[in-house]
């Protein structure tokens, strides 16, 4: 087992401030590519461990760079890291002090190392991002029109909505020509996933973009990431109602949407009915398919074998 020298980097749009455990030090460094890589390659691969929060695209330069480097680094949900400094008592928040909270929170917790950035599946991402935005964009327009009476009003919702059609379907043709150019694994797991009843085109595209971990993972670790868990509200005597809450909720709303097709399916028609009949409700009982699908889909991908 590795004994790691953790490091903690608050990263920000313009520069990175680093707090080293084994050495005490503090620094800062330009959020430039030149200046972070200078920074990672003066790294020690065998022993240095680095620990940032999950930035939006502040973080990339400095992921590539560490990938490169060969340097491990675990890259945090902000929500946890904070949870962690407030349980220590650290109530105050500065550049130095989450950087310091961020070495401890490695030491503490020993994250396991991220997979390396990979290129051609972050740009399926952000096409998949931007095309949900322009769906969420549509979607207003068709609320703005139900409410529209004047002529040319009505009109230019229409012309509106027209031309956000096809730039939703420009970039679903984007996102596929990045699946064709991709490696052989990704194009496979794209066709492992499109077997499955109930998972069409934009399903697949969104669950390769958004939950790479799919195949390597347990299924309660799956459904956790997805937020598909049922979560226990007990305390005491009481025994209160299992929800789901967390996870990547565009990923639940694709398997959602795709539950609602799969529970009309052979396969999943025969667990939806007896669902709805002993929870006498729909929702639940398609929030239960939609796992039912993620824990099927997770072991294809892991076993490289299409539906059956």
């Amino acid at each position: 087992m590795i004994h790691y020298n953790y490091i903690g980097c608050d990263v920000a749009k313009d520069q990175l401030d680093v707090f080293d455990a084994g050495t005490g030090r503090f620094q800062r460094v330009a959020n430039t590519a030149a200046a972070v890589l200078a920074f990672a390659a003066g790294l020690d691969r065998s022993r240095d461990f680095v620990v940032f929060e999950a930035t939006g695209s502040h973080d990339r330069v400095l992921r590539y760079a560490l990938a490169a480097a060969g340097i491990a680094y675990s890259r945090r949900n902000p929500v946890q890291t904070r949870r962690f400094a407030q349980a220590r008592g650290l109530l105050a928040k500065t550049d130095r002090v989450d950087a310091r909270m961020l070495a401890e929170y490695g030491r503490r917790f020993t994250p396991a190392p991220d997979p390396q950035p990979c290129s051609a599946r972050e740009r399926i991402a952000a096409l998949a991002r931007r095309r949900d935005q322009l769906v969420e964009a549509k979607a207003c327009e068709a609320k703005r029109l139900s409410e529209a009476f004047d002529a040319d009003v009505i009109a230019d919702i229409e012309h509106m909505q027209a031309v956000l059609s096809e730039r939703i379907e420009r970039l679903e043709a984007l996102m596929e020509q990045a699946i064709a150019q991709a490696d052989a694994d990704t194009v496979a797991t794209c066709n492992i996933l499109l077997s499955a009843p109930g998972v069409g085109k934009v399903t697949a595209l969104t669950l390769i973009a958004h939950l790479p971990e799919l195949g390597s993972r347990s299924p309660k670790t799956i459904a956790s990431l997805a937020g598909l868990a049922p979560l226990n509200n007990d305390s005491g005597k009481r025994s209160g109602r299992r929800a789901i809450r967390g996870g990547r909720s565009r990923v639940r709303q694709a398997l959602y949407m795709a539950a609602l097709s799969a529970s009309r399916s052979r396969r999943f028609k025969g667990f939806y009915k007896a669902l709805v009949a002993r929870a006498a409700s729909k929702k639940l009982a398609l929030i239960a398919v939609a796992r039912k699908l993620l824990t099927a889909l997770n072991a294809m991908v892991r076993d490289r074998k299409c539906f059956a």
